[in-house]
């Protein structure tokens, strides 16, 4: 809940087609989507299985250390990594996914292992994502068959690779996914979490999200994602997470992505703003390339965040929710709090220099900065209103400024 910012890494065999979505072995050979059959016929040899993927799937530039600073520039305070997605490949050497790992193929090294390593030298916390389901595991194909009365799948697969994960790495979190089509009693859920939470090395301090059985979303868990890019729009009453990614079309990396489908500096920073006054955590998911490079544009908008978290990061970062969340004649003006402090996060910078604030009840005392900006501001109570602040000069420029100021006030209810 303190830490309100992190990054998700969306990496695997699907980073080789790096086309469509991470979701691709699924609409080619599940959904025979006619658009995946024939970029598969025209990039590759006729009967090219997916399997044929993994052997290009290099990590040759992958550089965990690299990866670990640009995460703490972007002012991130944890990442949570694949380590399996749908297809099954795993991104360290399971025990039970016999030649369908990072170990035995492919980049012939334990990708979870090593961005584990570089994380903790960085000091930000680690979170395993986790696919409880494999679209095309024989085993788990039996068991949907059965209508999931048998449990093949979890008992030789899911289970073992995730008491695994937990003793190999001991993460700081568990991000489950995968779980819609079966029960939490198909997927052993409740067992697996009484260990966690009572035996295992990490019992004290891992956290878990909602994902664990078909209706537990929003209802169980640690902290709830609900769905993807999920935006309640009244404070949850329930510790939340919003995940997004900066590619607006996929989480895994495409080769054909263009400019306009990437998120721009200042749709983040609203996204984040927005997430954090109601009490979320803001996961904003990067996917690199087959050879382990987080692409220069991706690069960039992350260190734009860290350079505004750097200036504003005090209304973000162990922040609470205040009594309003967002000011009620717009939708430009998000408050957040730390104890008797309140903070009046802008979007838009007003025309006239003049900050208009109807929430805050000002006192004679009240004190008003602006974060990033040397001095005091002068304000006015405007009667019945709340209070009017005369913001700094800003240089004529034909473009608007860039997104998200912090006013900080003292000494208001």
């Amino acid at each position: 809940d303190r830490a309100k910012v992190g990054v998700f890494v969306h990496w695997g065999v699907f980073s080789v087609p790096a086309w469509g979505s991470e979701w691709f072995w699924w609409h080619w050979q599940g959904q025979h989507d006619a658009a995946y059959e024939s970029f598969v016929r025209r990039r590759f040899p006729p009967g090219t299985t997916y399997a044929e993927f993994a052997p290009h799937f290099t990590a040759h530039d992958f550089q965990p250390r690299q990866w670990a600073q640009l995460f703490q520039r972007a002012g991130a305070r944890y990442v949570v990594l694949t380590t399996k997605h749908h297809e099954g490949f795993t991104n360290w050497g399971s025990p039970v996914s016999w030649n369908w790992n990072s170990v035995d193929t492919g980049p012939h090294r334990d990708l979870v292992g090593e961005l584990g390593e570089a994380l903790r030298e960085s000091n930000l916390r680690y979170g395993l994502y986790h696919s409880l389901m494999e679209w095309f595991n024989p085993l788990y194909l039996a068991d949907k068959q059965n209508d999931f009365k048998t449990q093949s799948f979890v008992l030789k697969k899911t289970m073992p690779e995730l008491y695994d994960l937990v003793l190999k790495y001991k993460p700081d979190l568990i991000w489950s996914d995968g779980d819609w089509e079966a029960p939490d009693s198909y997927w052993n859920s409740t067992s697996f979490l009484a260990w966690l939470y009572n035996d295992s090395p990490v019992k004290d301090t891992v956290v878990v999200n909602d994902r664990w059985g078909r209706g537990c979303s929003c209802r169980h868990g640690g902290f709830y994602n609900c769905a993807d890019k999920y935006r309640p729009g009244t404070l949850p009453e329930h510790k939340w997470e919003m995940c997004s990614s900066l590619d607006r079309l996929s989480w895994g990396y495409r080769s054909n992505m263009s400019l306009p489908e990437v998120m721009d500096e200042m749709s983040v920073i609203e996204e984040l703003v927005q997430t954090v006054s109601l009490g979320g955590n803001y996961l904003l998911n990067v996917g690199p390339t087959k050879e382990g490079v987080i692409v220069p544009i991706f690069q960039e908008r992350l260190l734009a965040l860290g350079r505004w978290l750097d200036t504003n990061g005090e209304a973000i970062y162990e922040s609470q929710p205040w009594r309003v969340q967002v000011e009620n004649t717009t939708d430009t003006v998000w408050y957040t709090s730390k104890g008797p402090v309140v903070f009046a996060i802008f979007l838009l910078w007003p025309r006239d220099n003049v900050l208009h604030l109807s929430s805050p009840i000002p006192s004679p005392g009240t004190r008003v900065t602006l974060l990033g900006f040397a001095g005091t501001l002068e304000w006015q109570i405007q009667p019945g209103t709340g209070m009017l602040i005369t913001l700094p000069y800003m240089l004529p420029s034909p473009l608007p400024p860039q997104s998200g100021w912090v006013v900080k006030l003292e000494g208001v209810k």
